[in-house]
């Protein structure tokens, strides 16, 4: 019993050595985490540079540097590192894949990227009548307030009546009044106009608003 039992030990303690051997060659770099600190600055006056971006390619994480420009990130080995800003160059670290410690500590200095902006020139005004002659013809659109007040306006609603075609709902209604007042007065004599004051009255404003003026 005894040696059947030393046998399975022996057994799988070899299972056990074989394993992690097989793991090992599988995955050379199982044990390549690596925290990368450090700190970034200026390359002319080396000056901590705050806010600055440390992202870790491919992996879609990142972090940023402190006001100081210190820095702390987990990374494995053989990670590709991209330091950025604005103002500054780009610039990308390839982690050493042949660490031998956890602990990997940089110091990245970042070049000024100068960007040049096209020229502006200010021209004053050649002299004030030209100026206020601009200011007075100068156009400034209407705004939703304005044009309903002129949308409202009396005149402006009197030229929209005369020019506009009437709707099907309108032609229909007038259609239907006609016909109404002929069979109102079907078989007798319709009242004359022309004796009442009503007419009158409104034939008068509409001479006064211009309703009878040729149009062209």
């Amino acid at each position: 019993m005894r040696m059947k039992k030393l046998l399975l030990f022996v057994v799988l303690l070899a299972a056990t050595l074989v394993s992690n051997k097989v793991l090992a060659q599988d995955n050379p770099y199982r044990d390549s985490v690596v925290q990368f600190n450090g700190v970034v600055m200026t390359a002319d006056s080396l000056r901590g540079i705050a806010s600055a971006s440390i992202i870790v390619e491919g992996k879609g994480r990142g972090t940023i540097t402190s006001p100081d420009g210190v820095f702390s990130i987990a990374v494995l080995k053989g990670d590709k590192i991209t330091f950025s800003c604005i103002g500054f160059k780009n610039f990308t670290l390839k982690i050493p894949e042949n660490l031998t410690s956890n602990q990997y500590t940089w110091i990245q200095l970042l070049v000024t990227d100068t960007v040049y902006l096209p020229a502006t020139i200010l021209k004053p005004r050649p002299s004030k009548e030209q100026f206020e002659r601009d200011f007075v013809n100068n156009r400034i659109p209407d705004d939703m307030y304005e044009i309903a007040r002129k949308n409202t306006d009396e005149s402006q609603r009197r030229i929209l009546l005369a020019t506009l075609p009437s709707d099907g709902r309108e032609a229909v209604n007038f259609q239907m009044r006609q016909q109404a007042n002929k069979y109102y007065y079907n078989g007798q004599t319709p009242p004359m106009n022309i004796l009442n004051p009503a007419a009158w009255a409104d034939f008068i404003k509409a001479w006064k608003r211009g309703d009878f003026k040729s149009k062209k």
